[in-house]
């Protein structure tokens, strides 16, 4: 029996782990279909999502271009790395130039640093790199790898957590959530201040403007590429969209498919460094560009949400770590994606990782751009992993091509099917005591189930049609009846506004300009606030204002205040979101380190949707904006929701009407 095997029903006998995986499948699903369901279109969507990732990987070497020049007339550095040892020699390049003693580096979430092994290459140069995502800095305390594309410590349960706590970091032990989310945020605060090197990936970058794009909830990301006077973002090279308006469409969908969110709480788009800082980007090929000319090109549409895991059956059932390759090591990308492109990007060691797979599909009506999972499955069961060859043995292959002949000729694929009905008929009443694990794992945890008598074929022709025509209607493009669209004319965007930023943890004060002063000044002493970090000007308040009152006032970044107070450059009302610019006196670190952000909205700029700030607002002339929804969150511990991480634990939005 291979390790693959034995993993595979060790995690089966796990009981801990099994309701730790029931619980993230059961609210990921549902939360994705409900998340999705307050889209007018969710479907038009995933196809023109489909369509903009098939346009961009199909003329990648263009897109790169374009985007590598944007990014360094930004005045990002750019470098090109064609596997993972040259990509961690540029980044121990860059760092080493800082200074000789060791640095400490501080690391958000990113998996294509977990493909090409960066923390390794890192430690092993002698410097001290840190985890800054909770997941994540769990997982490193135990020693792991992430269990989950977007959840790493999914496999975990609280009482676990409270003893790794209690070893690692001295506190006494305890099983209270906001506890331990407290405990890492104390430990990670001083990582944040003290870093030499901030480390990041990127979601999406975009050609047309060398935006880079960062998706987050905790805050960490976003002092990882503020606070550092180094920031290198780790990039694979086929994360591209063309332009601002695919942003918007990805936006839509990536948060609702990978956390159940309409706007993850920080939405960072980057143009260029903050003062005094370097900026680096490593754009990773690592076998990109040979999965780019195979037959599973498709895989490089993925946008890495994670919700093909979610609805996975095998990896409910086994988990991140039960995805081993042949040589033992767990496989950096699990379930169905990490099964496709683990083997494209890693070679024949992963190739086993399709059989793990059910090819029920239902990663592929969970993919928000609609990628062909089982068919890419299929593909890699086939020897199509890239160009590594065929590691399929010959019975295997002879099999495969004899069944391709059948299902190509649907006269010989139906009198097959009554032929294997007939024979599975006789078999399954014996079925019981029939054991080959060494075969196929029939009879080890299940029994063949007796077929129907009637196949399926014969009871589908007798159904009505009428849905079937619907679907060809949509796949050729004919446009269908809209009726849950409402008219952006007739929305009350302050109403709406205000229902998802209150939705989402925020307060509101509704108030005239010449309110202002006296609101904010009234918020400050409630909290016991006698100190503020400020941008230079916010409509409506001024500094004397504030200084009457008895407050002290800074533009400077300092640990001890508690709060800060920005205003927005627009409010976007379909998500809650307060559109934060950031440049020459109005520093980022405002909305970020304080306890406390108080944002300053107008009325008059609240847009109706995240397409029509993109198109409306001039994004990309500003250094940087980040979009805001809410106080930061977390959910990494037993799904949990706790307000409070890295970033402010409190919103409050004063709009001005």
């Amino acid at each position: 029996m291979t390790d693959f095997h034995t993993k595979i029903r060790e995690q089966i006998a796990n009981e801990a782990l099994q309701a730790a995986l029931d619980a993230n499948a059961e609210r990921r699903v549902q939360g994705r279909i409900k998340a999705l369901a307050t889209l007018p279109d969710p479907q038009e969507r995933r196809q023109r999502a489909h369509a903009v990732r098939a346009d961009v990987i199909g003329h990648l070497d263009e897109y790169l271009e374009k985007f590598i020049v944007k990014v360094t007339e930004n005045g990002i550095t750019v470098h090109r790395a064609k596997d993972a040892e040259e990509a961690n020699g540029i980044f121990l390049q860059i760092v080493g130039a800082i200074r000789e003693s060791p640095l400490l580096v501080a690391k958000s979430k990113s998996m294509v640093t977990e493909e090409i092994e960066l923390n390794h290459a890192i430690e092993k140069a002698g410097h001290r790199v840190i985890e800054t995502d909770l997941g994540e800095y769990i997982i490193q305390l135990r020693g792991e790898k992430p269990a989950h594309i977007i959840t790493p410590s999914v496999h975990l349960r609280r009482h676990e957590v409270g003893e790794l706590f209690t070893e690692k970091l001295g506190i006494p032990y305890t099983e209270d959530i906001p506890t331990l989310t407290n405990t890492a945020r104390k430990e990670l605060r001083e990582v944040f201040l003290n870093a030499d090197v901030g480390v990041s990936g990127v979601n999406f970058g975009v050609a047309e403007t060398g935006t880079l794009t960062l998706v987050t909830n905790e805050g960490n990301g976003r002092m990882v590429t503020t606070l550092p006077p180094v920031h290198i973002a780790v990039m694979g090279m086929e994360r591209l969209l063309r332009n601002l308006d695919d942003l918007a469409l990805m936006l839509s969908l990536l948060p609702r498919s990978a956390t159940t969110q309409k706007i993850s709480v920080y939405t960072q788009l980057i143009h260029s460094p903050e003062n005094n800082q370097q900026k680096h980007l490593i754009l990773v090929d690592n076998g990109r560009s040979r999965l780019r000319n195979s037959h599973l090109q498709e895989i490089l549409y993925c946008i890495r949400c994670g919700s093909c895991l979610n609805a996975c059956p095998v990896f409910r059932e086994i988990g991140g770590h039960g995805y081993l390759g042949a040589d033992g090591s767990i496989a950096p990308y699990p379930g169905p994606i990490g099964s496709v492109v683990s083997s494209g990007l890693l070679g024949e060691n992963y190739v086993q990782l399709a059989q793990a797979s059910s090819l029920c599909g239902a990663c592929k009506d969970a993919c928000p751009v609609d990628i062909d999972l089982p068919k890419l499955l299929t593909r890699v069961r086939a020897g199509e992993s890239g160009d590594q060859g065929n590691a399929l043995p010959s019975p295997v292959k002879f099999g495969l091509k004899a069944y391709t002949r059948l299902a190509t000729h649907p006269a010989l694929f139906a009198l097959s099917q009554r032929l294997a009905g007939l024979g599975a008929r006789l078999v399954a009443p014996v079925s019981k005591w029939m054991k080959f694990p060494a075969f196929t794992g029939w009879g080890y945890s299940k029994d063949f189930p007796r077929p129907a008598a009637k196949p399926f074929r014969n009871r589908f022709q007798k159904i009505d049609r009428g849905d079937a025509e619907n679907t060809e209607r949509a796949v050729s493009g004919e446009k269908t009846e809209k009726t849950n669209t409402p008219e952006t004319s007739k929305v009350n965007l302050v109403g709406r506004f205000t229902e998802e930023l209150l939705a989402l943890g925020g307060r509101i004060v509704i108030c005239k300009e010449t309110d202002l002063p006296t609101k904010v000044i009234a918020l400050l002493r409630e909290k016991n606030i006698d100190r503020v970090q400020t941008w230079d000007q916010i409509p409506g308040l001024e500094e004397v204002d504030i200084t009457k009152a008895g407050i002290s006032v800074q533009h400077e970044a300092d640990e001890s205040i508690k709060a800060g107070i920005t205003g927005a450059l627009a409010g976007i009302a379909e998500t809650g979101t307060l559109v934060i610019p950031g440049g020459e006196g109005q520093p980022m670190t405002a909305s970020l380190l304080p306890e406390i952000h108080i944002g300053v909205l107008r009325a008059p700029d609240i847009l109706p949707s995240m397409e029509a700030a993109m198109s409306t607002l001039e994004i990309a002339d500003l250094p940087a904006v980040t979009l805001v929804s809410g106080p930061s969150r977390t959910a990494d511990i037993e799904m949990t929701l706790t307000i409070g991480v890295h970033g402010p634990g409190e919103l409050h939005v004063f709009l001005l009407v």
